[in-house]
């Protein structure tokens, strides 16, 4: 399967993020498997209790996040790709990034669910400034 033939979506955004419609995003009569991710803020980190945190981005997160999705839906395997990621000020239990794959076995839907978070964790342009119970704070992956 080509890049054209696979469905690929991805957004940076200070919305909040909705699992179901990634899942429908990806949605195709050939698929055996849907995986999904969503990665939530939680309240500890390292040992230390967390309050709360911001994401900012950098202006070309959107087309880093864009790419990453197109790369992984380029594996034949792969029938369509969605992923956002969230920006701006969020509370403990929000949603910050969500993924979802379609393919048409589970196997290779596990493996590109996998890859693409591992990729965009890796590649895209955005840093959490962490606020903790104690008022200090930490920027991560800030470089």
């Amino acid at each position: 399967m080509t890049i054209e033939e696979s469905t690929v979506f991805g957004t940076v955004t200070e919305e909040p993020l909705d699992l179901a419609a990634h899942e429908a995003a990806v949605a195709d009569r050939r698929a055996g498997a849907v995986v999904s991710f969503q990665g939530m803020v939680r309240d500890h980190d390292h040992g230390r209790a967390v309050t709360s945190l911001e994401y900012e981005g950098h202006p070309s997160a959107v087309a880093v996040l864009r790419e990453v999705a197109a790369e992984v839906a380029a594996d034949p395997d792969v029938y369509a790709v969605a992923v956002s990621h969230r920006v701006g000020p969020l509370g403990i239990g929000d949603v910050a990034l969500v993924a979802a794959v379609s393919t048409a076995h589970r196997a290779a839907a596990f493996a590109a669910c996998a890859r693409l978070v591992d990729e965009v964790k890796a590649r895209l342009p955005i840093w959490k400034r962490q606020v903790f119970a104690d008022g200090t704070e930490e920027w991560v992956n800030c470089p």
